[in-house]
């Protein structure tokens, strides 16, 4: 008989909306790993994880965590953008299996050196593009898979909010090589979706704009992509948006694809729901997409939201030799586009 793996021992560095909503529950829920340790300088985000994870240790520093490195196996980097590279590099020279929150690094240059450094290693290497497992982005997926839209001419992706008062938090103050400003942010995530279902990019452009008074990061920013296979991807993103347009707009030689609101998954962990938990990731009918031509429209079942796959093949992974869920390779290439979106708007 075959012995299940002991739980791979889990750090997570970080403890704000990435670390307590995206990791730290699907560590728990997961027989796959033990969450050990989490780390934040933050005394109030501290006093919650300790609250929430009692049986996690709660560090203040890295440093600190890293000096007892022989008792863990893999770090969730879970900080803003501008610390990946130092705390990547720090886990995979312990020898640690590592995820990095999205966007992977700031500059393009530092996550080809982690990807050379983890393949000399040994180790695995990942970033948590989760979107990847959004209810409608799997829907989407398994038509085009399947044909039901034809050959697909044009691909319209939008995660659009209503926050006229701006960014907040590092997110206001951090500049461009710091990883900082929408198209870091929701942007990384578009970007990534986009270059995975219709391949790499041949042409980039891209428009930045500020809305608020003092805004020294971009706000809003539209992204145009022609993807080698002949797809044309344009790409909106901003906090400007007091009503809604599509989410996802497609069109196909044999029908179009209308979609409309976010994924439910950041709501329900964000109200306490248990990852796997019956409902999880369920879409109600309401919000099924619509598919069709003019006169004969149907609406689609939901695939189901499945961000805990990204956490069942990182086990995979390590354990058994797999893919890791996401390579860093394609994460680099997402990281590539913002650089030449970021270059063409230099300056204005």
């Amino acid at each position: 008989m075959s012995v299940a793996p002991r739980p791979l021992r889990t750090a997570v560095i970080g403890y704000g909306l990435s670390g307590r909503i995206f990791h730290t529950p699907f560590l728990e829920a997961s027989s796959a790993y033990s969450l050990d340790a989490i780390v934040t300088a933050n005394p109030g985000r501290a006093e919650q994880a300790a609250a929430a994870h009692p049986r996690a240790r709660i560090v203040a520093s890295s440093d600190e965590l890293f000096a007892g490195s022989e008792e863990l196996d893999l770090i969730v980097v879970g900080t803003p953008p501008a610390n990946h590279y130092a705390l990547a590099d720090a886990a995979i020279r312990h020898g640690l299996h590592v995820v990095v929150d999205k966007p992977f690094v700031p500059i393009s240059a530092q996550g080809e050196d982690l990807i050379a450094k983890a393949r000399q290693a040994g180790v695995a290497l990942s970033v948590f593009h989760n979107r990847r497992w959004d209810s409608d982005f799997l829907t989407l997926a398994r038509l085009i898979q399947d044909g039901g839209l034809g050959k697909v001419h044009t691909f319209e992706s939008r995660f659009e909010r209503w926050k006229p008062e701006g960014l907040r938090a590092w997110k206001a103050t951090a500049d461009v090589a710091e990883g900082g400003g929408m198209l870091f942010d929701l942007g990384s995530h578009l970007i990534d979706q986009a270059l995975t279902l219709f391949g790499p990019a041949i042409r980039v452009y891209g428009e930045t704009a500020r809305h608020t008074p003092g805004a020294g990061i971009d706000e809003d920013v539209f992204v145009s992509l022609l993807h080698e296979s002949g797809v044309r991807s344009r790409l909106s993103m901003n906090l400007i948006s007091g009503l809604p347009a599509p989410r996802f707009h497609v069109l196909g030689s044999h029908a179009a694809f209308t979609s409309w609101g976010l994924d439910g998954q950041e709501a329900a962990l964000g109200a306490g729901v248990v990852p796997g938990s019956e409902g999880y990731g369920v879409e109600p009918k309401e919000r099924w997409a619509t598919v069709g031509t003019p006169g004969q429209t149907r609406k689609v079942p939901s695939e189901r939201g499945a961000y805990t796959e990204f956490y069942r093949l990182m086990a995979d992974a390590i354990n058994d030799g797999g893919p890791v869920p996401v390579d860093p390779v394609d994460a680099l290439e997402t990281v590539r586009v913002i650089e030449e979106v970021h270059r063409l708007n230099r300056g204005g």
